[in-house]
Formats: structure tokens, sequence, C-alpha cells
């Protein structure tokens, strides 16, 4: 006669059995933690990149994307995310438990280093207010400070850049706009279509989190609005943030090894892969300098197209002219010129933190706290006992470098500069007690050239577990030694 096996026997040995088959294929040895190269395409082949006309479709001049060119088109000034549209809802048997995602802040103006010594034309941000100002608990008030920007007729001094009333950087009125309706787009997904979000807002389930760039902050107050309006106008919504020296989530932490690296086969370095699209390039900076008066010898314009790119685009995504020289007129930068500038851009990015194999360490070791904090997250929603994180919902405010490294160390097949907004989504399914991991860039699910994470479509949740931790080790434990010099 066969054993009898208790009810309580019975639960465990199929918990057992779930547990093994939720585990199966994702031995943690079979990951594979190894760069692999992205798709060639037009973005990283330098021949196109350097004589080729126009910018792929790319769109660098509205927040709307037109219908004729589908939402999918890569935006700079606002890119595709997350909406009820497009979005695909998975299979019934899947339910949804987490949800984890980050974005680049929206558009903003230039940054004051990326301005030129004489700018031509003002830029005035009357448009907007923003606000400066602390309570003190439990008192909770205070007159509603905002800055206006002004300059004084008695100071000689003009000031770097742009005359006129913005912060350089700050988000622009449009950029607050994009970013509410960001918002809406999320809350219109994850409550209305799943019904997934609460209705009202939940400090214990629905979580915010900023840098110390004041601009995370600006788009964080419209998101939050965007979601649940008729509890945050004209109140108050706290957010997380981590201290500046080691946030993660910037990243602001000091990872002196990954810089070493970045630098051995980026900006600033003179290996060829790196400096031929430089060396290509001397007619566009030469015509580049006359217009805007930039030191031909200064290294921050000249090692990478970064400065020109800010500089042009953000022009452009707020519907301004290209520039002129100041005292030469006939000679301005051309649409033609402009679209240079992005391929090369949008080169660079590639090559920085996709095509060079030394960019997944580079990352990995700069960005691999935030990793292990996400996969950390990931672990809590997947516990059933009575611990369970009771956080349904993180929502992450960062920037185009915080992307740019996300996208590295998960290996996109096709990498591109993060525009503004640009989103990443870590949705978190269960079915029959098991894990499910769906990954969205841009409102799509993401492909990674890495065969172990492949199509992120619902792949066991164990699978990515893997490899983050065969990346930066359980609660980042490797990212000290990652970052040391060596």
């Amino acid at each position: 006669m066969a054993p009898k096996i208790s009810a309580l026997g019975i639960v465990a040995l199929l918990s057992l059995r779930v547990s093994a088959q939720c585990s199966s294929g994702s031995d943690s040895k079979a990951v594979d933690l190894s760069w692999h190269a992205p798709n060639k395409t037009n973005i990283n082949d330098l021949s196109q990149v350097v004589n080729g006309t126009g910018i792929y479709g790319f769109i660098f001049n509205t927040s709307t994307t037109p219908a004729t060119s589908g939402y999918r088109t890569y935006n700079w000034c606002n890119m595709p995310h997350v909406r009820k549209q497009e979005y695909v809802v998975p299979p019934e048997e899947y339910k949804l438990e987490y949800v984890e995602l980050i974005h680049r802040h929206h558009k903003r103006t230039p940054y004051a280093s990326n301005t030129f010594p004489h700018e031509t034309y003002a830029w005035y941000c009357d448009d907007e207010a923003l606000f400066y100002y602390g309570t003190p608990n439990p008192d909770g008030h205070a007159a509603q400070v905002n800055w206006q920007v002004y300059t004084s007729d008695s100071n000689p001094l003009a000031p770097e850049g742009f005359n006129g009333t913005c912060q350089f950087p700050q988000i622009t009125a449009g950029g607050l706009n994009d970013s509410r309706q960001h918002g809406k787009d999320l809350f219109g997904v994850y409550h209305d279509l799943l019904g997934f979000l609460p209705a009202k807002y939940d400090a214990d389930k629905i979580r915010y989190r900023v840098t110390n760039n004041v601009i995370t902050s600006q788009v964080a107050g419209q998101i939050v609005l965007g979601q649940y309006a008729d509890q945050f106008t004209d109140r108050p919504v706290s957010v997380a943030i981590q201290p500046d020296s080691v946030d993660s989530l910037e990243p602001g932490y000091t990872c002196t090894n990954a810089s070493k690296t970045f630098s051995s086969y980026g900006v600033g370095s003179k290996t060829a892969n790196w400096t031929l699209h430089l060396n290509e390039s001397v007619a566009l900076f030469a015509k580049l300098d006359s217009v805007s008066g930039v030191n031909t010898s200064d290294p921050d314009w000249h090692n990478w197209f970064d400065h020109y790119f800010d500089s042009l685009s953000a022009r452009l995504c707020h519907d301004k002219p290209l520039p002129c020289q100041a005292d030469n007129s006939s000679n301005c930068v051309t649409q033609t010129d402009a679209d240079a500038v992005f391929r090369r851009g949008q080169y660079e990015y590639s090559f920085i933190y996709r095509d060079s194999p030394e960019s997944l360490a580079a990352s990995t070791a700069s960005y691999g706290i935030w990793m292990a904090e996400l996969a950390s997250n990931l672990r809590a929603a997947t516990d059933n006992s009575t611990n369970k994180s009771p956080v349904l919902y993180r929502h992450n405010v960062a920037h185009d470098g915080s992307m740019s490294r996300l996208l590295s160390i998960l290996q996109v097949d096709v990498m591109v500069w993060p525009g503004m907004g640009s989103e990443v989504v870590f949705e978190l399914y269960s079915r029959d007690g098991c894990y499910f991991l769906r990954v969205l860039w841009g409102g799509q699910v993401l492909r990674s050239s890495n065969p172990s994470l492949g199509l992120m479509d619902l792949i066991p949740v164990q699978t990515f577990l893997d490899y983050v931790d065969g990346l930066v080790g359980v609660k980042a434990a490797k990212v000290p030694g990652l970052c040391k010099r060596k």
C-alpha cells in the first residue's frame, strides 16, 4: 500500500513542482553574460552617417508625432511611450503583479554649457513658473515662491548664452505639458485599461523617484498631476531621492573604472574607431564654429557632437530658428547641417553604449546599483509570503545617461540616443504560480541582442534576475569591485 500523504504534504510537493517548472531553463550557469553586438543599421553605419542625408525619418521639430509618421517613430522632442492606443494586453491567463518604469525627463532648454558664446536672440519662459520653497513639519505652510529671471541694467556683465527669462536648463512649458500627458497616458493603460493602479493615490502602493537634478522634479510634478489630478492639484506629494554622491538613478556615484573604460574608447579617446567619424567631420565642425563663435580648440565641443546636438535640437523642439553668425546674418546653420549633427550624435551614442565591446562592462559598473535595486524590487513582488511588498508601481524620472546605460545593459538590438521622455517599462506577470517579465521600450516589446534575453516578451523573471545577479551581484555586491580603479 502506498504511504498516505497529508494535504500539507501535497501542497508542499506541488509547490516544489511549480518551483522546478518556473526555474526550468533559467539555470544561472546557462544565462549568457557576455556582450553581443547590436544590429547593423544606418544609425551605426559610418558611411551613411558621414555621406548620407536626412535623419532616417526621425523627428526633431515638434512634440506631436504626425499621424502619417506613426506613433512608433523616433521623436527626439517627445519619444513614444506606453499608451492605450498601441498597448498590447497579454493573454488573459497572465496577471499583472508589479510595474517599474524609468524614463528621461521631457523637453527643456539647453544646458548653459551648450549655448553659444553670443546668442543672437533671446529665450523667454514667461509661460511657466518654477517653484522653490520649503515647509517645516508639521506646520506644512509656505509662500509659494517661484523664480523670476531678470538682468540688471547696472550689471555690465552679459549672461552666458541666451538673454531672456529662462534657466539653462529648465523644463519648458511644452515639456511640462508633455510630462502631464505622459502621466495621463500611463494612467490610461494601468488604471483605465488594466484596472491595476488604484483610482486614488496610495503611498503604500505607488512610489515616485527623481534625481538630484531639479529638472526631474519639474517633470514629476506634472506626471503625478496627469495620473492623480483630483488629489494633487495644488497639494504636495512626496518623491524619493537618494543622496547625490550615491544616487543610483542619475547615476551620481563615483565609478572610476567605468569612467576610465568609457574614456578609453569613446569621448576624448584617440582610438581609431572613435576618431574616424570626427576626422571625417572637419568641414562640418568648421561651419558650425564659424556660426557659433566657439573656440575651435575647445575639446568639449569637438571631442564629440553632444554640445552642438543639444544646442540645435533644443531650438528646433521649441520652434526656434537655427542660429546665424552674430556679425554675419547670411552665415547660418542650415537644416542639412543640423541633420548631419543629428546623424553623428546618434552614431556616437550607439558606439559608446552598444557597438563597442567594452560598453557592457562600463555600463554595468556605472549603472549596476540601479539594476540591482530593480532586481530587488522584482524579487519583493514575487514573494508570496506575508512579507510581500505592497508596492505595485514605481516610477523613476531620470536622464539620457540613465537610459543609455540601461539600454546598454539590456543590450537593445538597435541603439539610439534616448530622446525626451524616452521610456523603459518592466512589467511582472504571474501565471500558475510562475512569474514572467515583459520589457517595453518606447511602448513596444524590447528585443535584446543577448540570446538569453532575446525578445523580452513574458520571459521567466528568473532568467532576468540571473542575468542581473551575474553582472552586478545580489544587492550590487560586485559593483564596488567593478568600480575600483584597475
